[in-house]
């Protein structure tokens, strides 16, 4: 999605990011499919980095199998945030999943201004909802392309720091953090090439500092973008977790970081069917459980003992951006597909999977022209909100 900068104290749009595929469109679109490449073969050799020796853990953070989580948007709207978080309890969710954008807390190195986000935190805790943090957004000072939204800092230490003195500022109280947002995109990476042996790094600096400060906190790699596309722009999520395990980042997240979108098939339907029908998209990726393609990387690697978070999963009803509606679905059949992704995850999944936060409780700023509208399953009126069918679809939701 497009995060729009203000900078001087005007506001920082708080978007999702599940635009990934409008970067990547040529490799979206049914009409005209590229087969993904095999990981072996399509990437290029990459330098390991330089990682801190550490053991691997073995006992690591886990969550109730499956957790419902979803994105909220309370940066700027507080009296939205409050009624939003009655909506999340209303639903029988208890978690959400907040940005808490580095910019915003530290405008100047060191000096910090803590008053939003304690609001965010108490008013969570009177709630009884616990907190999925997304730390990225470097300060301007620190960015190698101030004029990118967003991108790696040049000094990963300063990035370390800062998640330490926010770990340190609220131990116990956020309970799980997602290092980044989809890395494996240029525009999420400073509008550079994806470099999964530099996010390794960075999430190392996170990881460490999160961990000095709490160690009871979860940490969640960042999720990646579903796509088969591999380019200055882009590199497939496949190959960039591959890499991101070369790079030796194993030891530094405790859960695995998805991204889910459904697109256009239902949420039972294999990977496999999705490949072979271009109606559906043509590409193992798009579709909700390409998460077992990644779920199988992790245990080629020998890591099964971790949870996957899904940190945005969902459907759209976009009949307005043409680069969204050839995918469209009903807001009925949308509320369909979210409850049996979270019964197929509760019949299928267990015990790997942790939180499947979905998206959105709608940001007031979005209209009927922004593509994130059509994802969401409120509307951002105040002091009513209009509910989808497909919150009530999730109020009605039983697990197991």
């Amino acid at each position: 999605m497009n995060f729009q900068l203000r900078k001087a104290g005007v506001r920082l749009f708080q978007g999702g990011a599940v635009c990934f595929f409008l970067t990547l469109l040529a490799a979206c679109t049914p009409a005209s499919p590229a087969p993904t490449e095999p990981v072996a073969e399509a990437m290029p050799a990459m330098a390991t980095p330089e990682i801190r020796p550490e053991p691997v853990k073995k006992d690591w953070l886990t969550v109730e199998s499956p957790t419902p989580s979803i994105q909220v948007f309370g940066w700027w709207w507080h009296t939205h945030y409050y009624r939003d978080l009655d909506l999340v309890n209303e639903m029988g969710f208890h978690w959400v999943k907040q940005r808490f954008a580095w910019r915003e807390i530290e405008s100047e190195r060191g000096k910090y201004n803590w008053a939003v986000p304690d609001y965010l935190l108490e008013i969570a805790e009177q709630k009884n909802i616990q907190m999925i943090a997304l730390v990225d957004y470097p300060p301007i000072w620190l960015m190698a392309n101030p004029e990118a939204e967003n991108g790696p800092p040049i000094d990963f230490a300063e990035y370390g720091r800062f998640c330490y003195d926010l770990a340190a500022k609220y131990e116990g109280r956020i309970k799980a953090y997602q290092v980044w947002n989809e890395p494996n995109l240029a525009r999420e990476w400073g509008d550079q090439p994806p470099q999964p042996h530099e996010y390794a790094r960075l999430l190392q600096a996170c990881y460490t500092g999160i961990k000095d400060a709490d160690p009871n906190a979860i940490v969640i790699s960042a999720p990646l973008a579903p796509t088969g596309t591999y380019s200055e722009l882009a590199m497939p999520d496949e190959q960039y977790l591959v890499e991101m395990y070369r790079a030796g980042a194993q030891p530094y997240f405790d859960m695995l970081g998805l991204n889910a979108p459904g697109y256009k098939a239902p949420p039972t339907v294999s990977s496999a069917d999705i490949a072979a029908d271009p109606n559906l998209g043509g590409h193992r990726w798009a579709g909700f459980r390409h998460v077992e393609d990644m779920r199988n990387i992790q245990l080629l690697y020998d890591d099964p003992a971790k949870q996957v978070a899904i940190l945005e999963m969902g459907w759209t009803s976009d009949p307005v951006n043409q680069d969204y509606r050839w995918f469209r679905v009903t807001e009925e059949t949308k509320a369909e597909y979210l409850v049996d992704a979270y019964t197929w995850a509760d019949e299928n999944w267990q015990p790997w999977i942790g939180f499947m936060s979905m998206i959105y409780i709608a940001d007031p700023d979005w209209s009927r022209l922004d593509e994130e509208y059509w994802w969401a399953i409120t509307d951002g009126g105040y002091p009513e909100a209009e509910l989808r069918p497909a919150y009530f679809a999730l109020q009605a939701l039983t697990l197991r």
